[in-house]
């Protein structure tokens, strides 16, 4: 019994080490703390408006308060940049009105502009609160609701691809970094 308890224990600390792996990011782009995250959000808001390129002057990308569009996005669409750090509510797929403004530019990018032609991918994320389940089927409910506002727009739906980490990048501490944590992130698919 205690070798079958052993061997459950050590089974149970490779798969938290394997979650808690970092996760691999598209080239270019490294994981960046909450509290950088915050602090760069406070830049940013200080120096609105200042990029003609429309990307955040933190170099972030295009933030509003459920997305995190990416840096090369909102350059190429000339997308203004938001003062909100992205997050959904609590336990919500509902998105803001800043949101649906961000998509339909990115929708029009992809119809007409700079994205013609080129594939989204959306990462829907939880804050750790819940049941791993239940949080990666939050995350993909978030990514959906992303995904059916760009279809409604006109946008082919095999063009834009949903996907769910749940709870596994989460950083959160406490209610204010876990709102950073409940959102969709947007950057164009690898070709």
């Amino acid at each position: 019994m205690m070798v079958r308890t052993g061997l459950v224990f050590v089974g149970m600390l490779s798969v938290v080490g394997c979650a808690a792996a970092p996760p691999k990011l598209p080239p270019g782009q490294a994981l960046v703390s909450h509290d950088t995250r915050l602090a760069q959000g406070d830049a940013a808001a200080k120096k609105a408006g200042e990029g003609a390129d429309g990307a955040d002057a933190a170099g972030m990308g295009v933030l509003t308060p459920s997305l995190h569009v990416s840096t090369e996005i909102a350059q190429l669409c000339g997308l203004p940049s938001f003062k909100a750090a992205p997050h959904f509510g609590f336990d919500s797929t509902q998105l803001a009105p800043e949101d649906r403004d961000i998509l339909s530019a990115v929708a029009k990018c992809m119809s007409d502009g700079p994205l013609r032609g080129r594939s989204l991918a959306l990462v829907g994320r939880t804050d750790p609160r819940g049941e791993t389940e239940y949080n990666f089927g939050l995350g993909e409910a978030r990514a959906d609701s992303v995904r059916r506002y760009l279809r409604d727009l006109g946008i082919a739906p095999e063009r834009v691809a949903p996907s769910s980490r749940g709870e596994l990048d989460a950083l959160g501490t406490s209610e204010q970094s876990w709102s950073l944590d409940r959102r969709v992130d947007i950057a164009t698919a690898s070709r």
